[in-house]
C-alpha cells in the first residue's frame, strides 16, 4: 500500500489530488550568489586575546519573482567581530534558494517567501558562515537559530508604519 506523504488525509488528500491543487513547496535550486570574507589583521589577528570579540550579525531576507510560481529568495547574513574599534573579522553571504510554490492561497504567499522559505535556506547558510570564519583561522561562528516569523512580523508592522507616515490624514 502506498503511504501518502503529502501531509493532509485521506479525503482531503483525494480531493487536493483530483482537482490538482494541492500545495506544493519545491526547492528547485540553492547557491550561493555572494560570498565575502575579509581578515584585515591577518597573521597579528590570529593570535591569542584577552578578550573575545564583540560580534554584530545582521539578517535579512528578500523575495522575487522569476515567473508565475517560481520565487528567488535571498537570505543576507553579515557578521563583523570588533576589538574595540579594530574590526577582527566580516563575513557577507548572500545565500538564494529558486522555490516553486503552487496550490497556496494569495494571503499564504508572504510569510511563505519570507518565512519558510528562509527556514529551509538557513541550515545551510549558517554551515557556509561557520567554514568561511574557520577557514579565515577563527573558531566557527555558528549563527544562533532565527525566528524568521518574528522578523516577517517586524517588517510588515515597520511597512503599516511607514505606509501611515506617507499617507496625509484628510479631515
Amino acid at each position: 500500500m502506498a503511504k501518502d506523504t503529502t501531509g493532509t488525509s485521506g479525503a482531503a488528500a483525494g480531493e487536493a489530488k483530483a482537482n490538482g491543487e494541492a500545495p506544493t513547496l519545491n526547492v528547485l535550486a540553492q547557491y550561493v550568489k555572494d560570498l565575502s570574507f575579509e581578515n584585515p589583521g591577518a597573521p597579528k589577528s590570529l593570535g591569542p586575546r584577552e578578550k573575545a570579540p564583540i560580534i554584530n550579525i545582521n539578517v535579512n531576507v528578500n523575495a522575487n519573482p522569476l515567473g508565475e510560481t517560481e520565487f528567488d529568495v535571498l537570505l543576507t547574513m553579515n557578521a563583523e567581530a570588533k576589538s574595540g574599534d579594530t574590526v577582527v573579522f566580516a563575513v557577507e553571504l548572500v545565500y538564494g534558494g529558486v522555490f516553486r510554490v503552487v496550490g497556496f492561497p494569495q494571503e499564504h504567499m508572504l510569510p511563505l517567501l519570507f518565512i519558510e522559505c528562509p527556514r529551509i535556506l538557513f541550515p545551510f547558510a549558517r554551515q557556509i558562515v561557520a567554514d568561511a570564519t574557520r577557514n579565515g583561522g577563527f573558531p566557527p561562528l555558528l549563527v544562533d537559530p532565527i525566528d524568521f516569523a518574528q522578523m516577517f512580523q517586524q517588517r510588515m508592522a515597520e511597512e503599516q508604519t511607514k505606509a501611515k507616515v506617507a499617507t496625509p490624514q484628510v479631515n
